[in-house]
């Protein structure tokens, strides 16, 4: 095997070890956003998101090519912004769009999709120009890329169906509710 050859296979499985090991800390940051969305006390979820947030924002430094904690970090600024004023949380929003369509740019499919699914998420529960970007059309479009990258993915049908809601098309809304609600087939 020729010097090149050998750089070019230790940079390719170097790569490979370096995004391993960043996925026990994905899904411990999965993990901390569930129990803070779900379980925690409203009045908690504040500081909880600050504290989550400070914890991505410090792996980003340490893998900064990370294209999953990108889209964890938009989605807990997104998320977070709810408790924000609303100037400031304008300003998470757009915050998390921008990281959002860097992360689409670098590797659309991560994380199945979830980058697509907050992004259209964000743009039909966005306020629309001149207060912010929202866009009923951009988001369905994204929305639907989520469901081609995944049609079986819950938050996939669930936001599409959530969306399809907001725009009255409730016969559509069902639908996707109904496959949000069906358990993944490979548990069954």
């Amino acid at each position: 095997m020729n010097k090149a050859t050998m750089v070019a296979f230790l940079l390719l499985t170097s790569n490979i070890i370096h995004a391993n090991a960043i996925i026990p800390q994905i899904g411990k940051i999965e993990s901390q956003w569930a129990t803070i969305y779900y379980a925690k006390n409203t009045s908690e979820h504040k500081q909880e998101y600050s504290t989550l947030l400070r914890n991505i924002t410090n792996l980003l430094k340490q893998h900064p090519e990370s294209v999953e904690l990108m889209i964890w970090q938009a989605i807990t600024i997104s998320t977070h912004a709810a408790f924000e004023s609303p100037f400031t949380a304008l300003n998470s929003i757009n915050k998390a769009k921008n990281i959002l369509e860097l992360a689409i740019n670098k590797k659309p499919n991560a994380l199945d999709g979830a980058a697509f699914v907050t992004l259209g998420t964000l743009y039909y529960m966005t306020p629309g120009w001149p207060i912010s970007f929202g866009d009923q059309n951009k988001a369905g479009k994204l929305l639907r890329t989520a469901l081609k990258i995944n049609p079986h993915d819950i938050d996939s049908n669930y936001f599409y169906a959530d969306y399809l809601l907001s725009i009255n098309k409730i016969d559509q809304a069902s639908r996707h509710f109904t496959l949000a609600l069906k358990p993944p087939t490979d548990l069954c």
